[in-house]
């Protein structure tokens, strides 16, 4: 069984981004994705309303780390210390030798190859420090951004589960995305 440990705490750069641990320093980015009507469109979660709520989320996020039990980086561009986004292992299943890979970026930011970019990357980390096997990735059908981005980066649909979640009164279909160790 795989044994997960993230201290130190594993700060990762790419080509363009550093990979950061989230602090309450961020609480202002944390809440303007964790609120925003677009960035949470396909996460079933209430939108945050306060700065209180988007605090308890950065505790929740720390509290994971400090079990090892997930662990994700807010997203920052090498030259600017701001939050663009955040990134992830969630549901990690050292059992398994697998971890479910989420992520989230604010809309200006759509586009750029950013997400890519971030996930190559913690793809290798996956792999190659944390020794998974399978990497998955749980998903809206209708989250074609999200789509592209898995594809790009050689994820290959395993399954298509019709209305298996039940969220604010309606039924949600979820897709579910994998990569292999090769």
């Amino acid at each position: 069984m795989l044994e997960f440990n993230f201290t130190p705490f594993p700060i990762i750069e790419t080509e363009r981004l550093l990979l950061k641990r989230i602090t309450n320093e961020d609480v202002n980015e944390i809440f303007e994705l964790r609120s925003n009507p677009e960035t949470m469109k396909y996460i079933p979660r209430p939108l945050a309303k306060t700065a209180e709520e988007a605090l308890e989320h950065i505790a929740m996020i720390e509290d994971k780390i400090v079990t090892n039990v997930g662990i994700n980086w807010g997203i920052t561009l090498k030259d600017n210390p701001k939050l663009l986004g955040i990134i992830g292992y969630y549901r990690m299943q050292p059992e398994n030798y697998r971890a479910e890979i989420g992520y989230m970026l604010l809309p200006e930011f759509h586009g750029k190859g950013i997400m890519p970019e971030a996930v190559n990357k913690l793809i290798r980390y996956g792999f190659d420090d944390l020794k998974l096997h399978s990497i998955e990735a749980v998903i809206a059908p209708e989250n074609f951004a999200s789509e592209k981005v898995l594809q790009k980066c050689g994820f290959v649909k395993e399954a298509h589960f019709k209305e298996s979640d039940f969220y604010e009164g309606r039924f949600l279909d979820k897709v579910i995305y994998s990569l292999l160790d090769k």
